[in-house]
């Protein structure tokens, strides 16, 4: 579990500060629709290692609304599955158990009676939480693992009894509400009829007028939104299967732009909970309720007219887990956190940070001039800077076939502030730095959507280059005159030092210039210092 997260607050038991050992922590949510733990290693300086998990779904929320009481057989489902939870965190030597209860418990007339029972059967003490706690406890998960430091951004959690908003601007919560807008709440009260499409509707009408006076489209249109909780880690598990991003590690840090919602909405309101277990990316244990929670999320996304939904794979249990170590995340610079993580796994993998770093220069430089010409969107900038920086990081396995071992390395890295898509993008940039070029039939690349694989082989081809200028790992070149010719793409390399001959380097950007060349459709010329043209028409042939 990665974190943006500082020292634990004055006087934080997280930890043994003399001799810098953690303390294990073991986290409780229980919800509406499922009970989750959490069981993690919190260090004196705010590491956090997620050591085990435990998950359980007896829907304590259901029928909640008719009875206004916690079904018998719901509670001892739940019971059962907090027995399993305490034995193991006994077992994994947990120092501290935190327990929470949301809306289900919270609203229930036998709510107290509830927590009662779970002393006597299991010994924890259930803390019920109020709407307020439950919003803060989100907006505080999200902070430690996105940038919030700057602009005005939406932080909802859909849980299965109500729906948390927490409007925060430069990293300050201004505005915290529960709604009782949960997921399985609203499936039991508008979609348990036979007309699906006419109850669909309703609910949507439902929500629009719920959450209008939460969300003053004045001050808040445009505003980053980020969602967490079951509904989201499913919503984007549908989106990357759609984009064939099923190899992705994480849904975490998944963007989903507001068009592809309401298709994914569109989807799952043709289809029966039955037809909806087969979905890719959907768990279907949640078939029956995921229509609810994607109809609420895109009335938010509406709402606020967000260009898209960023995905949280963390959410109140994370949050309780920071709270329990007495943890304060904070706020840092966009993309501060994606680029220490980067360069923190290419550290942990050895990597020679000098040549790393100097082809991400080189390959920067190549972009800037090349990338508008290819037609390569702004956000690819740093895709291919982090490939370049990672590209290597398969030397730590072996030599012999080391970009197979890059791909696979950052495939399964665990990189803050980077996009699911994004991270299978460098994974597949590194893959073919060297060696074959990238083929629309290999099999990493097969799945994925058009756009991806030529966003991959263009990047790849810009890299390849790059990587060829420092063949010497001596960074002997300094710069890159790029020059887009009718006839050609002519690149010279300028030496780090007066007179300096570059044969290496220039022997190096050539042979690996032919991709370059496929991509823009010319010729490339490499130009030596003392004149000389080495085309890749040579490596062609």
């Amino acid at each position: 579990m990665g974190s943006n997260l500082r020292r634990p607050d004055r006087g934080a038991p997280a930890g043994d500060r003399r001799n810098g050992r953690p303390t294990r922590i073991a986290a409780i949510d229980i919800g509406s629709n499922s009970i989750r733990q959490i069981l993690a290693d919190v260090w004196p300086d705010g590491r956090i290692r997620v050591a085990d998990e435990l998950k359980a779904a007896p829907r304590l929320g259901s029928g909640l609304a008719r009875r206004d009481t916690l079904d018998d057989a719901a509670i001892a489902r739940a019971l059962d599955a907090l027995r399993r939870m305490t034995m193991l965190a006994h077992r994994q030597q947990a120092d501290r158990i935190e327990v929470v209860a949301t809306s289900a418990v919270r609203e229930a007339a036998n709510g107290e009676a509830f927590a009662a029972e779970v002393r006597r059967a299991t010994g924890l003490r259930v803390r019920v939480l109020s709407g307020d706690e439950e919003a803060r406890l989100a907006f505080r998960s999200a902070l430690a693992h996105f940038d919030l430091g700057h602009g005005r951004v939406v932080v909802m959690d859909i849980g299965g009894g109500s729906l948390e908003l927490a409007l925060s601007s430069d990293g300050v919560v201004e505005h915290l509400a529960s709604l009782p807008l949960g997921a399985l709440r609203l499936t039991e009260q508008f979609l348990a009829g036979r007309d699906q499409r006419k109850g669909l509707a309703k609910l949507r009408r439902h929500v629009r007028e719920a959450i209008r006076p939460h969300l003053p489209v004045r001050e808040w249109r445009g505003a980053r939104l980020i969602g967490s909780g079951g509904t989201f880690t499913n919503l984007a598990g549908i989106h990357l299967a759609r984009q064939g991003m099923k190899v992705a590690r994480t849904v975490h840090g998944t963007a989903i732009p507001h068009v592809e919602i309401e298709r994914i909405l569109e989807l799952l309101a043709d289809q029966t909970p039955a037809e909806r277990r087969g979905v890719p990316g959907l768990n279907p244990g949640r078939a029956d309720i995921i229509l609810a929670g994607v109809a609420t999320a895109m009335e938010v996304v509406s709402r606020l007219e967000a260009r898209a939904l960023q995905v949280s794979a963390y959410g109140i249990r994370e949050g309780l887990l920071l709270e329990a170590a007495r943890v304060s995340p904070t706020p840092v610079d966009r993309g501060e956190s994606r680029h220490r993580s980067v360069r923190d796994f290419g550290a942990r993998c050895h990597y020679d940070a000098a040549h790393a770093g100097h082809v991400r220069a080189l390959a920067l430089a190549l972009f800037d001039r090349l990338g508008p010409r290819l037609g390569c969107p702004s956000e690819d900038r740093e895709v291919l800077g982090d490939a370049a920086l990672l590209h290597d990081v398969g030397y730590h396995i072996g030599f012999r076939g080391h970009q197979k071992h890059s791909y696979h390395l950052i495939l399964h890295a665990e990189l803050l502030g980077m996009s699911p898509g994004e991270q299978v993008m460098v994974a597949n940039i590194a893959r073919y730095h060297r060696g074959k070029r990238p083929r629309k039939r290999d099999e990493n690349l097969a799945g994925l959507s058009p756009d991806v694989r030529r966003r991959i082989r263009k990047l790849t081809a810009i890299l390849r280059v790059a990587d060829g200028l420092d063949r010497g790992h001596m960074g002997a070149v300094r710069a890159v005159r790029v020059r887009w010719l009718r006839r050609a793409v002519r690149i010279t390399p300028v030496p780090a030092r007066r007179n300096g001959a570059l044969r290496l380097e220039v022997w190096g950007a050539q042979r690996k210039s032919d991709l370059l060349s496929r991509v823009t459709k010319r010729p490339v010329e490499i130009v030596a210092p003392d004149g000389a043209v080495h085309s890749s028409e040579a490596v062609e042939a």
